[in-house]
């Protein structure tokens, strides 16, 4: 007798700047669940041999290569950063080979279900690809302190960022799911880990 195939629901996790959605999704892992970031898909879609990076190459010349033959990220941003057309070229290019690398790797998941994280998770339309949204958040002022602990930056930089970043009241009206993690890390795994239980007894990722 055959079963039928396994299929994970997908978790999609996002917070803003110093939220702490990496100390999450670390402890997503922890707990055994299969875990993608939209920042190492970014980065796989442009290692050496795969098509996106030879686009790369023949549209800004080889330039933007290091002497390994990987794609050199700064040379890059200054090419896209003054021209908003070769960026727009840039995200069309690789946003669709993104998202496939993303959600063909999270359909692989071996655990109940699979969590997706991404900082722009909802402004990038991706939340209509997941089954439950889950943002991990902080006042906005701890934001800024974490931040500025992390990063080699300054305030008026870690501002200027979340003004960019969609509004915090923008991003919980989209979620079904919230932490608040304004205290140290027990607690934001103490939380995480209520979560875990309570989404392994989903199926779909509704209750």
């Amino acid at each position: 007798m055959t079963t039928a195939a396994f299929t994970p629901w997908i978790l999609g996790l996002t917070g803003g700047i110093g939220s702490g959605k990496s100390a999450a999704a670390e402890r997503f892992v922890e707990l055994g669940v299969h875990l993608v970031d939209a920042d190492q898909a970014a980065r796989w879609v442009v290692e050496p041999g795969r098509p996106a990076l030879a686009s790369i190459v023949e549209r800004f010349g080889a330039g933007v290569l290091l002497d390994d033959g990987q794609l050199d990220r700064s040379a890059l941003r200054q090419k896209i950063f003054a021209d908003p057309q070769q960026r727009r070229w840039l995200e069309a290019l690789l946003h669709p080979l993104i998202g496939q690398e993303i959600f063909s790797y999270l359909a692989k998941a071996e655990s109940p279900y699979a969590v997706y994280v991404s900082p722009l998770l909802i402004e990038s339309g991706q939340s209509q690809k997941v089954q439950r949204v889950l943002v991990i958040d902080a006042p906005q002022a701890l934001q800024v302190q974490r931040t500025l602990a992390r990063d080699n930056t300054n305030p008026e930089q870690v501002q200027a960022i979340l003004q960019a970043q969609l509004a915090r009241e923008e991003r919980l009206r989209h979620a079904d799911d919230v932490v608040v993690n304004d205290r140290d890390l027990a607690a934001l795994h103490e939380q995480i880990d209520r979560l875990h239980d309570f989404y392994l007894t989903l199926r779909g990722g509704q209750p």
